[in-house]
């Protein structure tokens, strides 16, 4: 299991955050909800994006992508907004070609959402924060159930 450093947006004191767990990663200091950005690929995308219980927006993208740069950091600012209820997994297609096949990425960004690993929201191309922060809100609010309800 890889581990990232991220500094907590409350205290600054910097934090290892695996990139799979159950729950919701917390500052070592503060205890506050940590944002929760990763990577994954062919290899590890089944753990990191598809067996937790917290929501993920799951961000293919390509190096060579101007409007994926454009959008990278509007999604990274939506997951500080949102730590402790959504974890943002990245995605290179360029280096995961099983998952831009598995999921018939034919533009990139595209941005999904998954929760359980079930696909319940889909978008493709760069959109201005507002648009995005609607889009995740809305496509969270009809489908998202807290973990342990029925």
């Amino acid at each position: 299991m890889t581990e990232n450093i991220t500094n907590c947006p409350h205290c600054a004191k910097p934090n290892r955050i695996p990139s799979s767990a159950n729950g919701v990663p917390r500052c070592g200091h503060c205890h506050r909800p940590l944002p929760w950005i990763v990577t994954a690929d062919d290899a590890d995308f089944a753990e990191v994006a598809e067996a937790g219980t917290l929501p993920v927006l799951v961000d293919f993208w390509a190096v060579w992508c101007g409007p994926c740069r454009t959008v990278s950091p509007v999604l990274d600012q939506l997951a500080q907004e949102r730590a402790g209820s959504v974890k943002l997994v990245k995605v290179d297609v360029d280096h995961s070609p099983h998952l831009a096949w598995r999921f018939g990425i034919q533009a990139v960004p595209t941005l999904m959402i998954l929760i359980r690993g079930k696909l319940i929201a889909r978008q493709a191309g760069a959109a201005p924060a507002a648009a995005l922060r609607a889009w995740i809100d809305g496509a969270l609010s009809r489908n998202h159930k807290v973990p342990g309800s029925t």
